[in-house]
C-alpha cells in the first residue's frame, strides 16, 4: 500500500476548491518561491507518513459535509505531484466512495503515463502560475516555467476543470503590462475560475523559526484598490474571478 509524506491536514477547508474540503498538504517542493508561505513543506521528509487506507478512513468521517457542500478532497503542498504513485492509489479509492478530487499544483512535472493515469481520477486542477516570463519565473522560484506551461496545455487538451491561481506580488506580477499579458494568455484556455491572491507576509515567523532569510522583507503588502482594479480587469475580460 502506498504511503505519503504528509505535512498537515485540514478537514474543513474552504479556500482550496469548491465547497467544504479535506485538504491534505504533502511534503516536498521543487520551487523556492520568494513569496512562499509554507517553507516548512519544502523538504520531502519522512517522519509523518500515512498510508492510503488510513487517509481514506479519515476522509470518510467528514463525507457528509463534503457531499452537502459540493466539496471533496484537495491535495496540496508543497507540491503533490512529487508523490504521484500515492495520489493514483488515493484518488482511485476516493472515487469508489464518489468523492470529488482536486490537486493544487505548480505544474512542474514530467508528462508521462503515471500523470495520465492520475488525471483520470482528478476532477479539478488548481494551477499556480508564478510568472509567464521565463527569467522572472526563475528569479521568483529558482526554476523555469517550461514544465508548468506544458502542463497547462496538457490538462486543457484533456478538458479538465482548471482554476488558475496568481499571486499578486508588487514588482513582479501587478504592473499593467503583465496583467494584460496574462489575461490575453489565459484567453486561449478553458479556465473555469481565476483566483488572484494578494501577497502577504504572514509567514515571516516561520522563516525565523527555520533559520531562513525572509526574501521579500522590503516588499509592501498590495493596496486593496490595486487588487480590486486588477480583479475588475479580469472580470471585464470575461473571467470568473475571486
Amino acid at each position: 500500500m502506498k504511503t505519503a509524506n504528509v505535512h498537515s491536514i485540514q478537514t474543513m477547508g474552504t479556500l482550496d476548491g469548491p465547497g467544504i474540503r479535506y485538504v491534505l498538504f504533502l511534503q516536498g517542493c521543487p520551487f523556492r518561491c520568494l513569496f512562499c508561505h509554507n517553507p516548512d513543506t519544502w523538504n520531502v521528509g519522512a517522519d509523518n507518513k500515512k498510508n492510503v487506507d488510513e487517509l481514506v478512513e479519515d476522509v470518510l468521517k467528514y463525507k457528509e459535509f463534503y457531499d452537502n457542500s459540493a466539496g471533496g478532497v484537495t491535495v496540496s503542498g508543497g507540491e503533490p505531484l512529487l508523490q504521484i504513485p500515492f495520489l493514483i492509489e488515493f484518488f482511485k479509492k476516493l472515487k469508489t466512495h464518489n468523492i470529488s478530487t482536486a490537486i493544487d499544483t505548480c505544474g512542474h512535472v514530467v508528462i508521462n503515463k503515471d500523470l495520465e493515469e492520475l488525471l483520470k481520477y482528478t476532477d479539478l486542477i488548481l494551477l499556480d502560475i508564478k510568472h509567464l516570463d521565463k527569467q522572472k519565473h526563475i528569479e521568483l522560484t529558482g526554476q523555469d516555467n517550461l514544465k508548468t506551461l506544458k502542463f497547462l496545455d496538457y490538462i486543457n487538451n484533456l478538458q479538465k476543470r482548471i482554476w488558475i491561481r496568481q499571486v499578486l506580488t508588487p514588482d513582479y506580477t501587478m504592473d499593467n503590462d503583465y496583467i494584460e499579458k496574462l489575461i490575453e494568455f489565459l484567453k486561449q484556455y478553458n479556465i473555469e475560475k481565476v483566483e488572484l491572491l494578494p501577497y502577504h507576509d504572514m509567514a515571516r515567523g516561520k522563516y525565523e523559526k527555520l533559520g531562513l532569510h525572509y526574501p521579500l522583507e522590503n516588499t509592501q503588502i498590495p493596496e486593496k484598490q490595486d487588487v480590486e482594479r486588477i480583479k475588475q480587469n479580469f472580470v471585464d475580460n470575461g473571467f470568473n474571478v475571486v
